[in-house]
């Protein structure tokens, strides 16, 4: 229950002309908004005046609309050096790229309120190591700290080995810390449970994508803009990358640019899409495969498919098996490519699989998926059809989570092929692609040792980890967490949460003293006696992960607080630098990792600052989609250092992979795979790597790969999930005004107030079945999340299909339950429920059963079933104040 009585300031001070200008990047979304920030100091009250000539921006105000304005939530009060500081965050009007009219979404227009103020609900920011003694987390030295977690962690190494020592960490907090972390976690304790934060194995989230030689984030934004058609799944970028659509996709549409979303509910992105001519395919959940497939039959059968493309750009059987040789093929997209069940040879041998598949008739599509089968026919007409002129029509297509985090590798598959025959490279306005969801801070500082994972699937084929399955088998003794929630962001988290409790609070082994050593040793204890420690490192202390189970609390420092580096959704690399001082004893990520590792006896790890750890790693970029060490060679050859370097390009920052010319200049990449670009004839210079990546695509030859997605290998699981009688589909997403598990946005009154909970949307017909109204609480539960408990070695094809897995006694049903705010929409289609993905206190993933694709080792996010069941009233009914129950599909 939110507290309604949120009321903004009326007035806030204007910079001086003599403020501090530092440009930044927003820190939330993949698009990651340009930003500058205007900092002075409080003492002695100086601030800017409304003539031009007395305020920073060099504005008379009152401004025009739309003009240099400061809202009340772009400014705060921060430390800088030890002193209070004003500063104001507003998007950056001069900005040439990204944002170029300095245009904002409502999460980082009010990025402001995210930086530290004891004044302010950011209050309870960690600011202090802290060990949990007689239950109760306690503030602690550094070195107090720091000395337990590495003595624990010697000895779950030496007497339970690598794999007993799990870590578990977010992908995208700047490249700083991630190349930091992964050399901690996978070259020095090289440990096999390693994953990141949004799934339970080290894989790909787009194995198809990866097969056919597709980069996730090749295209650029301009991309989006030029094509004339653009099929968009699983996501809405509006409610989840708002500039991406309004300064992107919007002037694409207002351009005749013919739209279609493939989604179960219509949103507001989808509204403006069908006002201008677009469309909606509303499916529901888990029966993308049929339809796009379904798409594709239409086009070859009408002969619409891009010959010419295929026939330059599209491997043979042999090509594609070319360079394997005769070994185990090991690495997941070898055996993939290869295996009868996906490959092909060439475009006519699937073109003859696809006609054999009844699944793909339109009409049984359409019946599955629940849609009328007129869509997609025009789906077909628009993405292939030639024009009168007989040009062909350019075609791109954007996937993101709502689309593969269902069916993963069948998903990913069939859109792969739809985009292959309709001619999708890496063309202006023709490209594939993610629109992406976090930022992209990831840098390797270590390679995963697929050797060590348990997991084996029929034919010798290995595959990563399932962390919560080696965790619910009791085989982790040590969890680093870092930056993530874990247990909310899985699937079927209350029973992940049950397993949590029985292996740290639950087992005898608790610290009932102050004495270093006997902490220690009864740490040790608990790991030797089949339970688990818990180190976690976050910017706030989260339930139940930090608050509940950790033994040890590491204060983590994050955006503003240090100086960082992370590219956005079209690979533009950008400077975070540090402009207030991070709270109390909080530190960066990268040196609590370092500290961490010298205590535990690794080398390599004596870095002095951020920029040193940045210029390390800089190598390991070499040849990847952020390719970035040119730029480290260009900086020392003028006397500067990497970070100085990239803080030259400002908010444009610089597009990757960049490249080295033979004079020494700096070339960025616009779009990758691009067939049209032209590299040096001379070959690469100095430190440029020309990856294939650059102007062909990510196979063995370079051309793509057309692969099968047969929905046999998902299909049984669907049918036993599909909702019976009394029950809908649970499914999940992002909402526009609320970031991740809303770690900011919760200590922000507005957003509090205008979301103090979890909702869920339900269809007028569903709701009038259940008796709800908009307003009422409703209970959401099932007595049937499936969840697998073994890890078994696949022998023979079938062996990990849902069906056998149930026959054989690895599936178990659990039971869950999680309690919303029902939304009565026709929004969202029929036996549809949608809420909010990452409410920590009423987590949608409880809902959704943790059984994994079983080729790539992806969950099934999207696909969560259950029953509702009116509760009564919730306060928000009727006062008013807090949430809104008005349509939000409105254009």
């Amino acid at each position: 229950m939110s507290t309604p009585y949120y009321v903004p300031e009326e007035s806030i001070p204007l910079p001086p002309p003599d403020a501090d200008v530092i440009s930044t990047a927003c820190d939330y979304c993949v698009v990651a908004c340009g930003y500058k920030v205007y900092r002075w100091p409080v003492r002695g009250g100086k601030v800017g005046g409304p003539a031009a000539d007395q305020n920073a921006f060099g504005e008379d105000f009152p401004v025009e609309p739309l003009g240099a304005w400061v809202a009340p939530t772009q400014h705060n009060i921060v430390l800088h050096n030890g002193e209070p500081h004003h500063v104001v965050i507003i998007p950056d009007k001069d900005t040439k790229h990204v944002n170029p009219r300095g245009n904002s979404s409502i999460r980082g227009g009010a990025i402001a309120q995210k930086v530290y103020n004891p004044q302010t609900p950011t209050r309870d920011r960690l600011k202090s190591p802290m060990v949990r003694m007689f239950g109760v987390l306690m503030p602690v030295t550094w070195d107090f700290a720091l000395d337990i977690a590495a003595e624990v962690g010697k000895h779950v190494l030496e007497k339970h080995g690598t794999n007993a020592y799990g870590v578990k960490t977010f992908s995208y907090g700047y490249m700083e810390n991630t190349y930091a972390i992964t050399k901690y976690a996978l070259r020095n304790i090289s440990t096999a449970n390693f994953t990141f934060h949004d799934t339970p194995s080290d894989v790909t989230s787009t194995p198809g994508f990866r097969d056919a030689g597709f980069d996730n984030f090749g295209p650029s934004y301009e991309d989006w803009r030029d094509a004339d058609t653009l099929l968009m799944c699983g996501t809405d970028p509006y409610e989840s990358k708002t500039i991406l659509f309004t300064d992107w996709i919007m002037p694409g549409i207002q351009n005749g640019q013919k739209t279609i979303f493939l989604l179960p509910r219509r949103t507001a992105g989808v509204a403006y899409a069908e006002k201008n001519g677009g469309m909606l395919i509303d499916i529901q959940p888990g029966t993308d495969l049929p339809v796009v497939l379904a798409i594709a039959r239409v086009i070859v059968e009408k002969g619409w498919e891009d010959a010419e493309w295929i026939q330059n750009w599209v491997n043979s059987k042999w090509e594609s098996s070319s360079g394997f040789g005769q070994g185990t093929r090991n690495t997941p997209w070898q055996w993939r490519t290869t295996w009868g069940k996906f490959q092909t040879d060439g475009f006519e041998d699937w073109k003859k699989w696809l006609l054999e598949q009844d699944y793909a008739v339109p009409e049984k599509a359409a019946e599955i998926a629940q849609i009328d089968v007129e869509k997609i026919y025009t789906a077909a007409e628009w993405m292939a059809k030639p024009k009168a002129d007989g040009t062909r029509p350019k075609t791109s297509i954007m996937i993101e989570k709502g689309f593969y985090w269902s069916n993963n590798t069948g998903n990913t598959n069939a859109i792969s092929s739809l985009g292959i025959i309709c001619g999708c490279g890496g063309r202006p306005g023709q490209v594939i692609g993610r629109a992406g969801g976090h930022q992209r801070g990831g840098l390797r500082g270590g390679s995963y040792p697929r050797n060590k994972s348990p997991e084996k699937l029929p034919g010798r084929r290995r595959r990563a980890m399932d962390t919560d399955r080696y965790l619910m088998s009791g085989h982790t003794r040590l969890a680093h967490v870092i930056g993530t929630t874990w247990v909310q962001a899985m699937l079927g988290s209350q029973s992940l949460q049950s397993k949590f409790d029985e292996l740290t609070t639950r087992n005898p082994h608790q610290v009932q003293s102050y004495d270093k050593a006997e902490i220690i040793e009864t740490l040790k204890k608990r790991a030797d006696s089949g339970g688990m420690v818990v180190w976690d490192q976050d910017i706030y202390l989260v339930d139940p992960i930090g608050a509940r189970y950790a033994d040890i609390v590491f204060p983590a420092s994050g955006w503003g607080e240090e100086t960082f580096t992370r590219a956005n959704g079209e690979r533009r690399i950008r400077l975070y630098p540090k402009f207030y001082d991070a709270p109390g004893e909080a530190k960066p990520d990268w040196w609590i990792i370092a500290q961490l590792s010298k205590k535990m006896g690794f080398e390599g790890f004596d870095w002095k600052d951020s920029n040193e750890v940045l210029e390390e790693g800089s190598r390991r970029s070499r040849g990847s989609r952020k390719d970035f060490h040119p730029v480290k060679v260009a900086a020392h050859r003028e006397g500067k250092t990497l970070h100085e370097k990239l803080g030259e390009f400002g908010t444009n920052g610089i597009q990757g992979p960049v490249l080295m010319l033979a004079d020494g200049s700096l070339e960025e990449t616009k779009r990758l795979h691009d067939v049209n670009r032209v590299l040096p004839e001379n070959g690469p210079a100095g430190p440029t790597v020309f990856n294939k990546k650059l102007t062909h695509f990510n196979t063995q030859t370079g051309k793509c790969n057309l692969q099968k997605a047969p929905w046999s290998l998902f299909s049984s699981y669907w049918e036993w999930l599909k909702p019976r009688e009394g029950e809908i589909w649970m499914t999940s997403g992002r909402i526009n005004e609320r970031w991740q598990s809303g770690y900011d946005d919760r200590r922000r009154p507005y957003i509090v107030q205008r979301w103090p909970e979890n909702w869920i949307e339900l269809h007028p017909e569903d709701a009038e079945m259940y008796g709800v109204e908009s307003g009422d609480y409703v209970m959401l539960y099932s007595d049937r999340i499936p969840v697998q408990k073994d890890t078994i070695i696949g022998i023979e094809g079938d062996d990990f299909d849902f069906a056998s897995l149930l026959e054989n006694g690895h599936i178990e049903l659990t039971e869950a339950a999680i309690t919303a705010v029902a939304m009565v929409t026709p929004a969202v289609k029929k036996g549809v429920g949608y809420m909010d993905f990452l409410h920590t206190s009423q987590p949608a993933n409880a809902l959704a059963g943790r059984v994994v694709d079983w080729i790539s080792g992806n969950y099934n996010y999207k696909m969560g079933i259950g029953q509702v069941r009116r509760m009564g009233e919730s306060p928000y009914k009727k006062q008013l104040r807090s949430m809104s129950f008005a349509r939000r599909d409105i254009a």
